[in-house]
């Protein structure tokens, strides 16, 4: 017996030395990362290399990048030593995205993320494509402690979460944009003019000085006269909305409030004083310069971002409040496919997107030493010769994006508070389920993207042409729909 047991403390002892020296062999401190700005975040314990497994992400952008190849290989080390995972990309380009996006949704081409948004995101449910992520939600607190929860609650679909939303200007805020030195030049008050009529008279002078139209629209028109006003419940057309002033989940015929009729009568007016441009019904896409225009944003988006698009000093002024809806959280999402083998390692890959700077930045600005450096204090200087396909928005958060030498706007935080201030739908988190109005919707919409390029821009009296919009819409079903909104609404309000 006394042989026995000193035969198995010497077992035991052996264990434990081998143990120690594999625990050691897996201390984080012994990884490597990539060189890089000190913005890596520490690494996990690396993984076997039979555990790494390969993932395929789908987005839009500019098409795949020239230097793809080797941003992966760079990358790829980084993220089998964090979690496990090689990434593969398919950029497709923005002229082919719709068509594209739909075959491999619907044939259920092998993916495992994919970028959609509220226009894609409940069809591509109903189609059984995106898998059910609420039960992993618990083992990326990552993404839940940053993620808002009234983000993940727009997201909800009988009850379950389909997606991750990009935390990033996930509300929305309207402003003005002018050309600052002429602006200034008029002398007015540009600052303090919050509404259509406060601008008139700014656009009137900015007009006389400039001989030609300077409120430049494309056939879109200006879509932030009902946006700003009105949830439009993500319908696919925006005629039947709910009000983000009175607190009342109540649907209504948005086109016959007045706050949106005297909004399209001030834009007919401009229209004919000549201060919108005469081909904006059928322009497909508005030039760079503009000496006004209105873009969703933040203010500081003017120095970093419209400005340099322009290239002229630019000035930011809101227009209206800040709102939240399914719609504004919605614009970015990304879910991970059905037919995912690891749809844990997705969500960890979406979790490191969202809260890892190094693996931000390289999805948001390309490869480091070819596309963009870092400064000896972690800003980034991006190469401009060189062009990366991926649409930053597309993501993640915004908050962990590194901000490039030279931005002192303090932007992200900006963003921050805006979403933090935001006013909120009584329909967030209201989901519509079309199934009983799927014809009518269609018949709908159409009908309004047959009308919009001459109503949105003022070509035509707005009066008359919203009177001939809705009786052909109520000829197709229209009010057939708001009843059936307003039903579930009301169910949707009584089970909360």
């Amino acid at each position: 017996m006394k042989k026995l047991l000193a035969l198995l403390l010497v077992i035991v002892m052996v264990a434990a030395v081998f143990a120690g020296c594999a625990k050691d062999n897996q201390d984080p401190s012994n990884s490597q990362a990539p060189a890089s700005s000190g913005n890596e975040q520490p690494s996990n314990e690396p993984v076997n290399s039979d555990e790494i497994v390969d993932l395929k992400w789908i987005t839009v952008g500019n098409g795949m990048p020239e230097n793809y190849d080797a941003w992966k290989a760079n990358l790829d080390k980084y993220l089998e030593e964090k979690i496990g995972v090689h990434l593969s990309f398919e950029v497709i380009p923005w002229g082919d995205w719709d068509t594209r996006r739909n075959v491999i949704v619907s044939t259920n081409e092998p993916y495992d993320i994919i970028f959609g948004n509220n226009g894609t995101y409940t069809g591509d449910i109903n189609l059984g494509a995106l898998a059910d992520m609420s039960g992993l939600l618990n083992t990326v607190p990552g993404l839940t402690d940053l993620i808002p929860e009234d983000y993940w609650k727009s997201l909800e679909v009988g009850g379950k979460i389909y997606g991750v939303p990009t935390y990033k200007d996930s509300s929305a805020t309207q402003y003005f944009i002018y050309d600052e030195n002429l602006v200034k030049e008029t002398g007015l008050d540009y600052e303090n003019a919050h509404t259509m009529e406060a601008v008139t008279p700014i656009l009137k002078a900015m007009y006389e000085k400039k001989g030609e139209a300077v409120f430049i629209l494309n056939k879109g028109g200006l879509d932030a006269i009902y946006g700003k006003n009105y949830d439009d419940l993500s319908l696919g057309f925006p005629a039947i909305g709910v009000s983000y002033k009175n607190g009342e989940a109540k649907a209504v015929s948005a086109f016959e409030q007045d706050d949106i009729k005297a909004d399209l009568a001030t834009l007919r007016s401009w229209y004919q004083a000549g201060y919108v441009n005469s081909d904006a019904a059928v322009l497909d896409e508005a030039p760079k310069y503009r000496p006004c225009f209105v873009a969703q944003g933040w203010s500081a988006a003017a120095k970093t971002t419209w400005g340099p698009n322009m290239k002229a000093d630019a000035v930011a002024i809101q227009w209206g409040d800040t709102v939240m809806s399914n719609s504004t959280v919605q614009g970015s999402i990304n879910s991970v496919s059905a037919s995912c083998k690891y749809p844990e390692k997705a969500l960890k890959l979406l979790e490191l997107v969202n809260t890892d700077s190094y693996v931000r930045d390289a999805l948001y600005y390309g490869l480091e030493g070819d596309n963009f450096t870092y400064t000896a204090d972690g800003k980034v200087v991006v190469d401009d010769t060189k062009s990366w396909g991926m649409a930053g928005y597309t993501q993640g958060t915004f908050f962990d994006v590194s901000y490039k030498e030279g931005d002192n706007s303090n932007q992200w935080a900006e963003l921050q508070a805006l979403n933090a201030q935001a006013v909120a739908s009584p329909a967030l988190g209201f989901a519509f389920d079309q199934s009983n109005v799927t014809d009518e919707s269609k018949a709908c919409k159409a009908i309004f993207d047959e009308y919009r390029p001459i109503l949105m821009t003022g070509a035509a009296d707005p009066t008359e042409t919203i009177n001939t919009m809705l009786s052909a819409m109520r000829d197709s079903g229209f009010d057939k729909i708001l009843t059936e909104v307003q039903t579930q609404l009301d169910a949707w309000v009584a089970s909360k």
